[in-house]
């Protein structure tokens, strides 16, 4: 008895092994197609390149506004210094790496907290891609006023602190 309830018991395993095995892949058959289904929707939607290109837009933004840069108090001479050399060598890295926005955007910061941008210009010159220096000679000018407004110091062209009192000041 005990080898006939043995035989019986591992035919019956086996079968629902077996049966499982295709329930299994059934369903991942069908959860397949259902995916394949899905993306084929999705994709032939009329403004799925819009939205595609709006999301991929609005992370690079985000990108740049999360990796913003903390510009140095320009009093203190050391933290200058300091800045100056960590965006030297991070625009080196990513001039290196091939990101040429990234090496722009901290070779431009590392030449506004310059004490003598003219210099470093020139020598950015002799030893950048064209095109990258162009693009720090352009960015320039907007770090620059970026770094002033940061420590409240008012540029030409920008509003700065009101030195007249307004009638609601008066009151």
């Amino acid at each position: 008895i005990l080898l006939l309830n043995r035989y019986v018991y591992g035919e019956a395993v086996k079968m629902v092994s077996s049966q499982l095995q295709l329930a299994l892949g059934v369903s991942g058959g069908l959860f397949l197609a259902y995916c394949i289904y899905f993306d084929h929707k999705r994709r032939s939607a009329p403004d799925f390149r819009q939205k595609l290109k709006a999301k991929r837009e609005l992370a690079k933004h985000q990108k740049r506004l999360n990796s913003a840069t903390k510009f140095p108090d320009i009093r203190d001479e050391a933290a200058v210094q300091q800045f100056f050399i960590q965006e030297i060598q991070l625009g080196e890295e990513f001039m290196g790496a091939g990101d040429a926005e990234g090496a722009v955007e901290h070779l431009a910061n590392a030449v506004a907290a310059c004490g003598q941008p003219g210099q470093l210009l020139s020598l950015l010159k002799q030893t950048c891609p064209p095109e990258i220096w162009n693009a720090v000679n352009q960015r320039y000018p907007k770090v620059v006023r970026a770094m002033m407004a940061s420590i409240s110091i008012p540029t030409i062209g920008q509003p700065g602190p009101r030195l007249v009192p307004q009638e609601d000041d008066l009151e």
